[in-house]
């Protein structure tokens, strides 16, 4: 019972930090309850799952307010949708070393994004076969590792020179779909521990809340990213110390 208040803890105070950065926490998450021994397979689980349950509202809002580029949103979606499932079921077979292996690449490339990263583009593109191609791309991966799959989308269609504003729709409304079809595909092969599920599930909706609440409140967005940035900085330290102990 301990350690379930514990995770609540963990989650509670992870999601109130980053939707004041307005990101999910599960790329934070999965890494911290795996170093509080919960096993990698059944974190990222739970990561899918309570960053799911607090964007899936955002992104409904986002489709009933008719924000959405629709013709810029599907092929993404799509994508999303088809190869977030197979990455998810890929990673059963895959050496789990690789995986928590590339899950810190995604920790030090999410960081240096928040952190340094500029909202300008490298290039500038309308073609629809790179939507496809960058929804399969971070689909597969996002599955794989077990995050929603917004941290890698977002900066890459940005500097693709994708409008940021656009952008930022259409990864709020499509990562929370793609995250939970993600996770149904885990808990179809992985014992899952529901107890553990509900907690999270329930510290990150009111940690969600809360962080949002606060976010009103002329917070400095930079220094808040920077400080997310920081703490994903350290949860790769720590994961890369593991590799080389």
């Amino acid at each position: 019972m301990y350690d379930y208040l514990i995770y609540t803890l963990i989650a509670f105070i992870l999601s109130i930090l980053f939707s004041m950065g307005g990101t999910g926490s599960g790329i934070a998450l999965i890494p911290v309850l795996n170093f509080f021994g919960v096993e990698f397979i059944i974190a990222k689980a739970t990561g899918l799952f309570a960053g799911a349950s607090t964007t899936i509202t955002s992104s409904v809002m986002n489709i009933k307010r008719k924000t959405l580029d629709f013709s810029f949103v599907w092929p993404i979606a799509l994508m999303m949708l088809i190869f977030a499932p197979i990455g998810a079921y890929s990673s059963q077979f895959i050496n789990e070393s690789l995986v928590k292996f590339l899950f810190m690449l995604l920790l030090f490339y999410s960081a240096t994004m928040m952190i340094f990263g500029k909202k300008r583009s490298l290039m500038k593109t309308n073609s629809k076969s790179i939507l496809f191609y960058t929804g399969a791309t971070v689909g597969f991966l996002a599955g794989l590792l077990g995050v929603g799959g917004g941290n890698i989308l977002m900066p890459l269609l940005i500097l693709l020179g994708f409008e940021p504003k656009k952008v930022a729709i259409a990864v709020s409304s499509v990562v929370p779909f793609a995250a939970l079809s993600s996770f149904l595909t885990y808990a179809s092969y992985v014992k899952l521990d529901y107890v553990l599920l509900l907690c999270v599930m329930l510290a990150s909706i009111a940690g969600g809340y809360i962080g949002n609440y606060l976010m009103h409140f002329k917070l400095d967005q930079k220094k808040t990213k920077k400080l997310m940035g920081l703490i994903l900085y350290l949860l790769a330290l720590k994961m890369l110390y593991i590799f080389i102990a």
